[in-house]
């Protein structure tokens, strides 16, 4: 069985658009720190496991210091990498 893509292949293959996962780090930056985000009404993931999954990312996108654009980035690249669930 093959491994689901990854966010950031579906978006490279654009059946992921930019707003869905822009929608998704700013909600997560906003404090839904547990929210499941549904991308194309058929992958499912939650941001927070994303980010807590990459300990340096953790760190950068909680840390009081970063910029606002530094804290997109971190959170982004953690949810490029996170592999979904189909619905």
């Amino acid at each position: 069985m093959a491994e689901t893509p990854t966010i950031g292949e579906l978006f490279k293959a654009k059946e992921i658009g930019e707003e869905e996962v822009d929608a998704a780090i700013t909600g997560y930056l906003a404090g839904a720190l547990d929210e499941v985000v549904v991308f194309a009404d058929t992958y499912r993931v939650n941001v927070a496991a994303a980010v807590k999954a990459v300990p340096k990312l953790r760190d950068r996108a909680h840390d009081p210091d970063a910029s606002e654009f530094l804290k997109r980035i971190a959170v982004r690249t953690a949810l490029m990498l996170a592999r979904p669930e189909m619905l």
